[in-house]
């Protein structure tokens, strides 16, 4: 789908697509297939065809009055299917709340020393207006207004120089995190759990790099049951776009499709303000140039059947040295 907000409207671009064959001689048949081959129903593999991609969705274009649909009566799902989640930390005023509030001590060298990230899971993805669970094992269900670089094309080992060219565009990732359950995690060494991996935001569409100027200098907003939390920037980078882009890069390998969470913008999570949310409770993230991503708390708590009894300590009796 093709998205023109002013106009109020979203566009089918398999259906366009086939149109404007059509309308250059094509049957019928041959060109709905062609144009499933090209937009199929995976993000991640239509633009794995690299420019083409975006080059047929402008060809598309031309019958878009024939394929669109009002956005008031489309339902929505993730902007993206990506094939690996990443999350990394690189707006230091975030990070100077984070472990101000959270960890109560400044924030550790490691931070200022390379763009960390963890990975995500796919399988808990949810787009514009989809309930988000809230697990009963928290109290501190927090939002996290973040911008989602989405890759367009594959590399390793990239330069920051190159790393850009390799993006498709941005989207709205909102990293919903468990508070109280992440301090938990933490001490295990393992990276975030149940803490992270329960919900990732992603929407409402995602806009190309090329129709955005500069990242930096973007505004956003934080709204929750209409009510602004937080208004911020892009702004204040420990490590550019670029950098955190070409880190993931390395010794590793970008896939079309893969999304990479920027860390989350200056105020752009309640725990910076001690302030969380409720179940039902609804959350609006803003940024410019791309849109909102509303999504609404469930208002039961997700109960699993099963979870784990503590094993005893094998040492409390032992004397540290």
């Amino acid at each position: 789908m093709a998205v023109e907000p002013e106009a109020g409207r979203v566009i089918d671009l398999a259906r366009a697509f086939a149109l404007a064959l059509q309308r250059g001689g094509a049957t019928t048949e041959r060109s709905r297939q062609i144009a499933l081959s090209i937009f199929p129903g995976s993000l991640s593999a239509g633009i794995a065809a690299g420019d083409a991609f975006l080059e047929n969705a402008h060809r598309a274009l031309t019958a878009a009055d024939d394929a669109s649909t009002s956005l008031h009566d489309v339902t929505w799902r993730a902007a993206v299917d990506p094939p690996v989640i990443r999350d990394g930390l690189t707006f230091g005023t975030h990070i100077e709340n984070y472990f101000r509030n959270v960890v109560r001590s400044k924030p550790v060298r490691a931070v200022y020393e390379r763009p960390g990230f963890f990975k995500g899971s796919t399988a808990t993805i949810y787009g514009h207006d989809e309930v988000i669970p809230y697990p009963n094992i928290s109290e501190k269900l927090d939002y996290e207004l973040e911008i989602g670089y989405i890759v367009g094309k594959p590399g390793r080992n990239l330069t920051p120089d190159q790393a850009m060219r390799h993006v498709f565009g941005i989207t709205i990732f909102n990293d919903w995190s468990l508070r109280d359950v992440q301090a938990l995690e933490g001490p295990i060494g393992m990276g975030a759990q149940h803490s992270k991996d329960f919900a990732y935001g992603i929407g409402p569409w995602i806009t190309t790099i090329d129709e955005i100027p500069s990242i930096e200098g973007l505004v956003g907003q934080v709204r929750v049951n209409g009510e602004v939390r937080a208004d911020t920037r892009v702004e204040n980078f420990v490590y550019t776009p670029a950098e955190l882009v070409a880190y993931v890069s390395i010794f590793d390998g970008l896939q079309p499709g893969d999304l990479i969470g920027s860390g989350t913008m200056g105020f752009g999570a309640g725990v910076e303000i001690d302030r969380f949310v409720q179940p039902g409770d609804v959350v609006e993230l803003e940024l410019e140039g791309v849109g909102t991503l509303r999504n609404q708390v469930s208002p039961e708590k997700e109960v699993p059947p099963w979870w784990p009894e503590p094993r005893p300590y094998p040492f409390d009796d032992e004397v540290d040295a």
